[in-house]
């Protein structure tokens, strides 16, 4: 553990960084992916682009693993999470009068696309995950006969709250309602079970947690889910005989491939598959024991200031690398700026700051960091 951390994660000294919530630094491994396949395009084009077309293969493989989906055929290579999100959106056939019901915590991707809609007459319901017993209460309250989808982040981007996604995917099935999950928060950190959720559609971009480049995404749909999404983008990608140039007639693919119309992001497929094979050969179930620890010492290090107030819920369960707390004796913003100066990665959110530690992030950065807000209000 200890060789592979120092092997792979090589950030500057002088850099604590606590913000994979938000765009993560690579792996030693992804950014000699990105010079060999630069190289490679340099020196020889696309000789070897069958073998590119493997990598691609496998990066399908390596989703499927992270999300346990039942086949790589499910998993659809996309630019974001935004496309996918919207693929579904505008996939769907919607009658004047449906409704979609969320959460008042989403970001935007998981917001403006469904507030899109109101032109067809959907109504886009946002609950507010305060106001109930649970969080899954409050979204339960808003849906009725005429609710066709519900979707939520996995874990919310701002408090960090983690969803009950078992007992919304239940309660989902058993209304016959569509159920999408924006896993950016959850994939790469935490273990996560599409099969388990009952999901019907998942997305996430590589860019947090997964360790990877912007602009690559895996895009889970089950089969039966599949089918109903009308598509809005053609190409030759996205076809049955794809790579049979002369074929004049054509077939939509029974696969997630029916999503991705035209050439792969081949840079992005080598980036993000030698990420992942590093969450992968680690086990995300031990990143998930590490995320969680980490988490742990910030609740503590936070609780233990009376001047500072813990966002972010602690409760078993409801968590997982989102750690977002409030200076009470202090400018928040000004806060987050002298921790920037200071060379701490974070975020402001929630008028606080939120610190997102992934596995490998040493515990003496976090101490570091917290005793950066304690000068400050020195």
């Amino acid at each position: 553990m200890i060789d592979l951390i120092q092997k792979e994660f090589v950030l500057r000294k002088d850099l604590i960084y606590l913000n994979h919530a938000g765009v993560s630094p690579w792996p030693a491994r992804t950014a000699r992916a990105v010079e060999q396949f630069a190289e490679e395009n340099m020196l020889q084009g696309s000789l070897r682009y069958p073998e590119w077309v493997k990598v691609e293969t496998d990066l399908r493989d390596q989703a499927r693993q992270l999300l346990n989906a039942p086949s790589k055929n499910d998993i659809a290579l996309l630019k974001n999470t935004s496309e996918a999100l919207s693929a579904v959106a505008y996939g769907l056939d919607w009658d004047p009068g449906d409704n979609i019901v969320s959460s008042d915590q989403e970001f935007p991707s998981n917001r403006i696309v469904w507030k899109s809609l109101s032109a067809e007459g959907v109504e886009f319901r946002e609950a507010d995950l305060n106001s109930a017993g649970s969080p899954e209460e409050a979204l339960f309250s808003l849906v009725d006969d005429r609710t066709k989808l519900l979707t939520i982040s996995s874990v919310q981007f701002s408090t960090g709250l983690k969803m009950d996604l078992n007992r919304i995917g239940a309660f989902c099935r058993q209304r016959k309602i569509l159920f999408c999950v924006d896993a950016i928060q959850s994939l790469g950190a935490v273990q996560f079970d599409v099969q388990k959720i009952q999901a019907d559609f998942v997305m996430a971009d590589g860019h947090k947690w997964m360790l990877g480049p912007e602009g690559l995404a895996v895009f889970y749909s089950h089969p039966d889910a599949r089918n109903r999404l009308r598509l809005t983008q053609f190409g030759w990608h996205m076809v049955e005989a794809m790579g049979d140039f002369d074929r004049r007639d054509w077939t939509v693919t029974k696969t997630a491939r029916r999503f991705e119309c035209g050439s792969p992001n081949m840079l992005g497929v080598h980036a993000l598959h030698a990420s992942l094979s590093l969450l992968l050969e680690h086990g995300i179930n031990h990143i998930e024991d590490d995320v969680l620890k980490r988490s742990e010492y910030l609740f503590d290090r936070i609780k233990s200031m009376p001047e500072l107030d813990l966002i972010t819920p602690n409760r078993q369960d409801r968590y997982a690398g989102i750690v977002t707390f409030r200076n009470n004796e202090s400018d928040n913003s000004t806060l987050y700026q002298y921790l920037m100066q200071n060379h701490v990665m974070c975020a402001p959110r929630c008028g606080g700051i939120r610190f997102s530690p992934h596995f490998y992030t040493p515990y003496e950065h976090l101490d570091q960091a917290i005793d950066l807000v304690v000068k400050f209000n020195d």
